[in-house]
């Protein structure tokens, strides 16, 4: 039996990346970046305004500004500002040349028009009309008292060839925003891994079936192809297998030709009908580990083979979940080229939490408070399926300690 940290570095050395593809952007959510992607401009590529309002000198800002045109996101402008000009903008547009801030439309007002004059100097009147019409262009003030720029500048962002997104990273939502920006359409990513469950149990019936006298439902199957889900792989589910040594061996020879890394729920134990690891064997699967330190998911297996990889989890439904968090999430994650970090919080401890056996890492399901603590979640073990859908983390405890007073600040791995 081996700790979990010494099983996790077996896992992740042996983990090696299963090659590159490019993908649509509209399909590279999730997927793991296979090279750098840098922008082949500046960004924004232009001074661009951050808000509706008048682009002027900041030297004018006491003065009566007249309107010389008016500019639409998209548009060029046609002008450049001079003294005791400015120009109305619009956010996102292109600041013209001479303009050095932008003004707040919230802060002007007009205060009238600019009534051109003849070649003599005297003002344009209609004939019939006593005052002057207003035929010239806007004139405003700025109201405030002071203003910052308002100009996102040129290159201010992202400067051309600069890189934007890392390889190794996976691509969220945010990812794909910048990837469209720079105009990365179809990113080279990483292959996701071909991965293969299969459930072992002469008690199993499927979800679907009304379970007989000693029977249950295979929930293993579900709950790992949804977990596989969550990673953004699709999973094949090779169902229900009995333990029958000759059943599990057709099985599994069929899901590893089809896979990269098949996992096996149940019949990894030392019980007359844990017939998993001697089929592993009979197929050129070298067993690196049988048994790892952690409760729960003591029987846990993994080996591997010149066809692929295989894991070998225990059947109580808690266990099969905490192993493929703790252990299979990360090594998937490494054939991709990933370098999984799950998250952790600190918070204080409700509740004090107590066992009996030390000789293992327990990690204990625990529910998040409104209060940014945690408490534990009534638990009756591994086969206590329902007290994971209440936690909201786990909380780990080390082989030695048997246990956790109220008020201690413990470190929650979030789920």
């Amino acid at each position: 039996m081996i700790g979990l940290k010494e099983a996790l570095q077996i896992v992740l050395d042996w983990a090696k990346p299963l090659g590159t593809e490019r993908v649509e952007l509209r399909d590279a959510l999730g997927r793991i970046l296979a090279q750098d992607v840098a922008s082949d401009m500046d960004m924004p590529p232009f001074d661009k305004a951050t808000m509706d309002g008048y682009a002027c000198r900041r030297a004018d800002l006491g003065n009566s500004l007249t309107v010389v045109e008016t500019i639409p996101a998209g548009a060029v402008p046609a002008r450049a500002v001079g003294p005791n000009q400015c120009a109305k903008i619009m956010t996102g547009a292109a600041v013209p040349q001479g303009a050095d801030c932008v003004i707040m439309i919230e802060q002007t007002k007009p205060v009238g028009w600019a009534v051109p004059t003849n070649s003599h100097g005297c003002s344009q009147r209609m004939v019939g009309t006593a005052h002057p019409t207003p035929v010239g262009e806007d004139v405003v003030r700025f109201t405030g008292e002071q203003t910052p720029d308002n100009i996102f500048r040129k290159a201010m962002d992202i400067k051309a060839g600069q890189v934007v997104l890392q390889k190794s990273g996976r691509i969220s939502p945010q990812h794909i925003a910048v990837l469209a920006s720079v105009g990365c359409v179809q990113p080279l990513v990483a292959k996701r891994p071909r991965v293969g469950v299969v459930a072992s149990g002469d008690e199993l019936v499927a979800p679907a079936a009304r379970p007989g006298p000693a029977q249950i439902r295979n929930s293993n199957g579900s709950q790992l192809t949804a977990q596989l889900a969550a990673m953004g792989l699709n999973a094949r589910d090779y169902g229900i297998v009995k333990d029958v040594a000759s059943d599990i061996d057709a099985v599994f020879k069929r899901a590893l030709v089809e896979n990269d890394v098949v996992i096996v729920s149940a019949g990894v134990s030392v019980g007359d009908f844990d017939l998993v690891p001697a089929v592993l064997r009979q197929n050129q699967v070298r067993l690196l580990f049988e048994k790892i330190a952690v409760k729960p998911g003591k029987p846990t297996v993994f080996g591997i083979s010149e066809r692929g990889y295989c894991f070998g989890l225990p059947g109580n439904p808690v266990s099969t979940f905490v192993v493929f968090e703790l252990l299979v999430k990360s090594f998937l994650y490494k054939l991709m080229g990933h370098d999984y970090l799950p998250t952790h919080v600190q918070m204080r401890l409700d509740e004090t939490i107590t066992r009996r056996d030390t000789d293992r890492q327990s990690w204990n399901p625990v529910r998040i408070t409104s209060e940014a603590t945690v408490e534990p979640v009534q638990y009756y073990g591994s086969a206590h399926l329902s007290a994971l859908c209440e936690a909201g983390g786990l909380v780990p405890m080390e082989i030695g300690v048997a246990s956790i007073r109220q008020g201690t600040p413990v470190r929650v791995r979030l789920l």
